[in-house]
């Protein structure tokens, strides 16, 4: 999600004579650096999560397990920044639909990857590092989390000068997105072929009370369920296949929203799950097969190089695109080891089938012993892109956080625009003032209302 902003902070006297793009390409920046007039509302925040919560602990579980999973500050963009996201995802849509594409994807995985459901897949997320003079496309993973959480986050913003008070209310807006999500399972289940009224969920993930985002499990429960679905959340060995169809306890399954990071369906635990995929008793999304199309990260090594778009087919202006938006990615291999060693101060090295950012590295960062495990096989180089900056507060001890966005997809469309901010290596949830945040599109005319900024409140 983004919402305009138009005359939100102070112009640049300097930057009057650059064009329309540029100074809104600034007027973001700006912002990130030194607008604290807007952020997280703590009072709000609890009244949003307790209007959510029944009985199974909810502000408790967020307060103790999550304490720094909802950043303290939005972050700005720009409408030129957010174009060619959607540019970006739209051409990648494109190649993901070429037979060619798809026969090469499939080939390399698992065969279970090669059974078609009629089911897109919930929650493509499509990571981005953007700052003003480039932008990125990191990954994409096709089991995203956060996205009820970012609609708990948009009820709880505040304003202290009047430009920005034009954001809010925000309920409606994050009504809306909860509203589409429902409406995105509602589709799932039709486009699976079913034509029956869709009566249960089960939200499956390895030992989900376990897992630090199962207050979000307890969100979705809660949608589901008010939208009249039987809603449970289990661990893949709790599920069953008999009478064709797939139980939880007694409990028949109609749709499983997959959480599992065994994105194969491999593990002993997942048997029951898998059987179902394979025999369609159930619709599960995401899945195998959008995994392999989208998520193995061995498609960013097609997707940023030239001379594989162009035998697959793929148009001009979807090069273009491509390789303007994704970093260059090579698959790590004794061929090239010793030129990548030499480079690996310029690149991240990532698994093939990574997330969460596990057993991820900074080129500048490694040594000669992780080397040899990167050597061993199973992983991509890809060229840096810079995260870019959010700034916290100012004074005797400035702090500012790096930031990436998220941009949460079905369908080729982006649902929900949403930044992670964090310190270190790669974003984590356990930097004070960082988490999900909201991100607010500036548009050019942010920079005519010459608004002098609000000095800094204390960070919420």
């Amino acid at each position: 999600m983004t919402d305009s902003i138009d005359g939100c902070a102070p112009g640049l006297a300097s930057a009057r004579s650059a064009g329309r793009d540029g100074l809104a390409w600034l007027a973001s920046e700006r912002l990130n650096a030194e607008c604290f007039c807007m952020g997280l509302d703590r009072e709000a925040l609890r009244a949003a999560i307790h209007a959510r919560a029944g009985e199974d602990g909810l502000p408790a579980l967020l307060e103790e397990r999550c304490p720094y999973v909802f950043a303290s500050r939005p972050v700005f963009v720009s409408p030129a920044q957010r174009a060619r996201m959607s540019a970006l995802v739209e051409a990648i849509e494109s190649v993901v639909a070429l037979p060619a594409y798809r026969e090469m994807a499939l080939a390399r995985a698992p065969a279970i990857a090669r059974h078609r459901p009629g089911a897109r897949g919930v929650f493509f997320g499509y990571d981005f590092h953007v700052t003003a003079t480039a932008l990125g496309l990191i990954e994409i993973n096709t089991n995203a989390g956060g996205a009820m959480l970012n609609a708990l986050l948009a009820r709880a913003q505040r304003a202290c000068c009047p430009p920005i008070e034009q954001l809010f209310p925000l309920m409606a807006t994050a009504d809306a997105f909860e509203a589409r999500i429902a409406e995105m399972f509602r589709n799932e289940w039709a486009l699976a072929g079913r034509t029956q009224p869709l009566r249960t969920i089960a939200i499956v993930d390895e030992q989900p009370q376990s897992q630090y985002l199962y207050p979000e499990f307890l969100l979705f429960r809660r949608l589901f369920e008010a939208n009249g679905w039987t809603t449970v959340i289990a661990d893949p060995a709790e599920l069953s296949l008999r009478d064709g169809r797939l139980h939880c306890g007694e409990q028949p399954i109609d749709l499983v929203y997959n959480r599992l990071t065994d994105f194969y369906l491999e593990a002993e635990a997942s048997a029951a799950l898998r059987e179902a995929w394979l025999q369609d008793v159930a619709v599960i999304t995401p899945h195998p097969h959008a995994h392999a199309l989208y998520a193995d990260k061995r498609n960013l090594a097609v997707l940023s190089d030239p001379l594989q778009l162009t035998a697959l087919g793929v148009p001009a202006d979807a090069q273009a695109a491509l390789l303007a938006g994704i970093p260059r990615t090579e698959i790590v291999d004794p061929a090239n080891a010793e030129r990548l060693w030499a480079e690996r101060k310029r690149l991240f090295f990532k698994p093939f089938a990574g997330y969460g950012s596990r057993a991820t590295y900074r080129g500048d960062k490694i040594t000669r012993r992780v080397w040899q495990e990167i050597l061993t096989g199973g992983y991509i180089a890809q060229a840096l892109v810079a995260p870019g900056e959010r700034a916290l507060s100012t004074g005797e001890t400035p702090q500012a956080l790096k930031f990436d966005l998220r941009s949460y997809v079905y369908e080729g469309q982006s649902q929900w625009l949403a930044a992670r901010l964090y310190q270190g290596q790669t974003t984590n949830f356990r930097t004070p003032g960082g988490g999900f945040a909201p991100v607010y599109e500036v548009t050019d005319g942010c920079m005519d209302a010459m608004i002098p900024m609000s000095p800094p409140p204390p960070a919420a």
